[in-house]
């Protein structure tokens, strides 16, 4: 299977997940605002899905997906086998006492992420919602793992659509279980607590068909003695010493987004999730583009290292900024330029008011001047992780989470929570830059000829894609619309369809081969 059509899957899946994930944000918006308990239920959604990042899908996947393409070529599919019910037993056993520990110290953890909610009155909410989705952590990480078994397989549809349960179970629990909770005296936002963990456990049992088809599903040990026999597995030693400067560069990333969480919670109720909408609008371009590109590549290029193919390994590299600039420089121009349009016709219902609408549009408008950055990086970190170099990227970050703290100085007193969003933005930017002169400098990339001319054609086509739609937010009154749904979302269809004709015609008008562009 060609790159691009590997590429093309994970996106179209993607994408699938974030319309869901949307209207998700949809239907929380429209039933809770922008208020104290939907900025709690944020906050506790937060904090296991920072771990998450940190011990599953970040450091533990940076860290396997190499290793188990290694194994595989070097090793077979028996000894690799032997590998991954070593690594499954060990995680199980590890994600199980940090689950124990979280819902035992959940008042802790959420005052660390959020102490403001003291202030806004939804603190006791998120402790106990805390304590509910805990748990959630130790689906997640076992999902990490199969999903790279399967990646690494090049199986990667299933991993891509398994987002989409979370998403349908929590949209199930806002429908149905919130109303039911609210007839009974419970607070209705438990009830998405609820929806998480169901969403959590559906991940996880989709996966096994798969690995079962694959004739890699993990036999996991449940006692202390096979915990210590898989501990002892010169594999899972190896994926520890990886994992050690892999878990301190996400805890960089999730370090600098726990600082601004704590930060917008002493902001006023609302503020956190006005960050949140923005943030689940800028998921669409960073998922389909970025994590799709990632996911296709990191295998790839671990293939590439273990057989020395050093040429392949640029080739890949360059493919993937390729398609960034392609993709990703017109999304950002449309979050900048399009932003009210967006936030109105798919948040400005129920309990979102004008305010939320103007908020959120400036926190997404911020987000938007970092979207190069923050899809670049999902594309040149691989580069560092398949050769097994985690500590270049590590370093990297903590100064970048450093310089992205002092611009938090200069803008939060200016912009408010959109001040972070900037900050964020700005950070991934340099962030992207760095990584990129890292692998020049290392040798790892060579640009291929072609790339002046490339981006002149990108920078003309994405201005005047800017253009038509600066005008079409100029030209209607988007919130004043609310009354007339309809009217409103076929307005943004018929813009969002216009400009890509006007970006893929001008393209095409200046000499662009775009099949040949992308193609590898």
């Amino acid at each position: 299977m060609s790159l691009l059509k590997s590429a093309s899957i994970v996106s179209l899946l993607t994408l699938a997940s974030r319309i869901t994930g949307l209207v998700r944000e949809l239907l929380i918006a429209a039933a809770f605002g922008a208020s104290a308990t939907t900025d709690a239920f944020n906050v506790a959604f937060r904090i296991p899905n920072l771990l998450r990042r940190l011990f599953a899908e970040g450091a533990f996947s940076q860290a396997f997906v190499p290793l188990l393409a290694e194994s595989r070529t070097k090793n077979g599919d028996q000894a690799t086998h032997e590998m991954v019910n070593a690594v499954g037993t060990v995680l199980f056993g590890a994600v199980g006492l940090v689950s124990l520990l979280g819902v035992v110290g959940a008042p802790v953890l959420v005052w660390a992420m959020a102490s403001g909610l003291q202030e806004s009155g939804g603190f006791d909410a998120a402790v106990v919602m805390t304590r509910w989705m805990f748990p959630y952590i130790g689906f997640m990480s076992l999902v990490a793992l199969s999903a790279g078994i399967l990646n690494t397989w090049g199986r990667f549809a299933v991993p891509a659509v398994t987002p989409v349960l979370l998403n349908l179970s929590v949209i199930a629990a806002a429908a149905l279980l919130a109303p039911l909770f609210r007839s009974h005296g419970i607070e209705p936002v438990y009830a998405l607590a609820v929806g998480v963990m169901l969403g959590g456990a559906l991940q996880l049992g989709v996966q096994f068909p798969a690995l079962l088809k694959i004739g890699m599903a993990p036999r996991i040990g449940l006692s202390l003695k096979a915990w210590r026999a898989a501990r002892a597995h010169p594999g899972v030693g190896r994926i520890l010493r990886q994992m050690a400067p892999a878990v301190l560069g996400v805890s960089v990333a999730q370090l600098s987004l726990l600082v601004n969480t704590q930060i917008a919670s002493h902001l006023g109720a609302g503020a956190v999730s006005w960050l949140t909408y923005a943030d689940r609008l800028m998921e669409f371009p960073t998922a389909m583009l970025g994590v799709a590109l990632g996911v296709v590549l990191l295998p790839q290029l671990s293939r590439a290292q273990a057989s020395g193919d050093v040429r392949q390994f640029s080739g890949l590299l360059d493919w993937g900024l390729r398609l960034v600039l392609l993709l990703a420089l017109p999304s950002a121009v449309a979050l900048l330029v399009f932003s009210k349009p967006l936030v109105a016709v798919l948040y400005h219902y129920g309990r979102f008011t004008p305010n939320d609408v103007q908020q959120t549009v400036l926190a997404l408008s911020c987000y938007g001047v970092g979207l190069m950055g923050l899809v670049g990086v999902k594309v040149l970190a691989p580069g560092f992780y398949a050769t097994q170099d985690i500590k270049t990227p590590v370093r990297i970050g903590i100064t970048v989470l450093a310089i992205t703290q002092g611009f938090n100085l200069v803008f939060v007193p200016l912009l408010g929570h959109a001040g972070l969003a900037l900050s964020i933005g700005l950070g991934s930017l340099v962030n992207a830059g760095w990584l990129l002169m890292g692998l020049r400098k290392a040798g790892r990339y060579q640009p291929e000829p072609g790339w002046l001319l490339f981006a002149l054609r990108v920078a003309g086509a994405t201005a005047l894609l800017g253009l038509g739609l600066w005008l079409a937010t100029q030209h209607l009154d988007w919130v004043a619309l609310r009354a007339q749904p309809l009217l409103r979302i076929g307005a943004m269809a018929a813009c969002l369809v216009g400009a890509g004709v006007v970006y893929f015609g001008a393209l095409a008008a200046s000499g662009l081969n775009l099949r040949q562009a992308i193609k590898r």
